[in-house]
């Protein structure tokens, strides 16, 4: 039996601009009782949403409790850039790389056939759309040392893909910013917020999610209690996504690495301001070095995107001080690269957390006999979480799903040093990447 205060939780700020600008949602009920269930389920992400959407679906008899310390769409799953991408970051060109990169990919494919089936089958309002993204790099540098070796290995997987020199992709993005890209049409782009709100929306009826409902407390043993302010849950078997929170209920101990990266959203371009970009409408761009440069969007609705300034962060708590310096240095870089829109200004501001491990591993499988896990997404939330999420379902129910062995073939989060040196040495890492990377920006 092992007894676990947990007191570290996320805290909703308010400031998401995903959801700031979708209508209004009431939120499910908060657990008010003790109730007794076949499966827990804590963390209503993308993992914690695809687990109780697939135990119902495997156990149609059994009962389900997710549990989600806030509202749905406001923490990590609803605060991404809006991308669904079916490519790894970066691909070896060895036959072993070569091989993992294949599992990879057919683990990203299936999380986004997943949700297109979803979205379809209820309706789901979040803006999905397939319109690929470039792969962009500044400098020569960047040209040479990530989109050349990109190209070439998307070549090795027999992956389409199109060159974007800077003529071309000046035009295609309404900025001159970018010396040239790699184009794939795989990705989909969407409004975090809205997909998790509507999966939240329309879980099968053996799914109870409790929203506002923290826990405090974590029991396992032959029987898992789980406490909070308003009663306690207790079933037979726990599947926990809660990505960088794992180790406050106790689990993936000095493994997991809480990094914050800050995000901003315009107003809507008016149609003059929209003739003075002259772009296409809704792409996305993801950097060569994501450290040093930014992530852009320019969505359905006219807004564009900026995530900028990936740092560790093992509280996982901002200012509002520092999210105010955050859209002034936004507005900067806003500026820099669309000069013909000066008086555009960033209507939203926030941070959202990443967790890492050392290794690129996810934090997925059975951590007991009664208890499953599918955390530490590695900054690839929508796809890589929503796999984990079902996988770590079919593995609770002995589902032989030839997937599970692809997920267990990633890893598992190596161990970390102890603090104080782990952010020692974690911050001179992150410092010399954007040294290195210092050309991207």
């Amino acid at each position: 039996m092992s007894l676990r205060h947990v007191s570290h939780l996320p805290v909703n700020d308010n400031s998401n601009g995903w959801s700031r600008i979708l209508p209004p949602r009431t939120p499910k009920a908060a657990l008010a009782s003790d109730v007794e269930v076949d499966w827990i389920v804590i963390g209503a992400g993308y993992a914690g949403l695809a687990a109780a959407r697939r135990l119902a679906e495997n156990r149609p008899g059994d009962t389900i409790a997710l549990i989600e310390a806030g509202e749905v769409g406001e923490n990590a799953s609803g605060r991404n850039s809006g991308f669904a991408i079916d490519l790894p970051h970066v691909v070896g060109s060895s036959k072993d790389e070569l091989e993992g990169s294949h599992r990879y990919m057919a683990l990203a494919r299936f999380a986004i056939d997943y949700h297109e089936s979803r979205i379809a089958r209820h309706g789901i309002d979040c803006d999905w759309t397939q319109p690929g993204k470039y792969q962009t790099a500044v400098s020569d540098k960047g040209v040479r040392d990530f989109l050349e070796p990109f190209a070439r290995e998307l070549e090795a997987l027999d992956e389409p893909y199109t060159w974007i020199d800077k003529p071309d992709l000046d035009r295609r993005l309404g900025t001159a910013h970018f010396k040239a890209a790699v184009y794939t049409p795989g990705c989909r782009l969407l409004n975090p917020a809205a997909l998790v709100r509507g999966l939240a929306d329309s879980l099968p009826e053996n799914v109870t999610l409790y929203e506002n409902t923290p826990v405090t407390g974590l029991e396992t043993g032959r029987e898992i209690c789980v406490t909070t302010a308003g009663g306690e849950v207790r079933g037979s078997q726990m599947i926990l996504g809660v990505n960088a929170f794992a180790e406050h209920f106790g689990y993936y101990i000095r493994q997991l690495l809480p990094f914050a990266a800050n995000a901003s959203l315009t107003r809507r371009l008016t149609p003059a301001e929209r003739d003075a970009l002259g772009c296409e409408d809704n792409w996305g761009v993801t950097p060569a070095n994501a450290f040093a440069s930014i992530t852009m969007r320019f969505t359905n609705d006219h807004r564009i995107l900026i995530r900028n300034n990936i740092y560790y962060n093992p509280k996982m708590r901002e200012t509002q001080g520092f999210v105010a310096d955050i859209a002034r240095r936004h507005k900067k870089l806003f500026d820099e690269r669309f000069p013909m829109l000066p008086d555009v200004e960033m209507e939203y501001t926030w941070t959202g957390y990443i967790c890492f491990s050392q290794n690129g591993a996810p934090g997925f499988g059975r951590l007991a006999d009664n208890v499953y896990s599918s955390v530490c997404q590695n900054a690839i939330g929508v796809t890589k979480g929503t796999a984990g999420g079902v996988l770590a379902a079919d593995m609770a129910c002995g589902v032989d799903n030839e997937l599970i062995g692809y997920m267990l073939d990633l890893g598992q989060p190596s161990k970390l040093p102890p603090r104080p040196l782990l952010d020692i040495g974690v911050r001179a890492r992150l410092a010399w990447e954007l040294w290195n990377a210092r050309r991207e920006v």
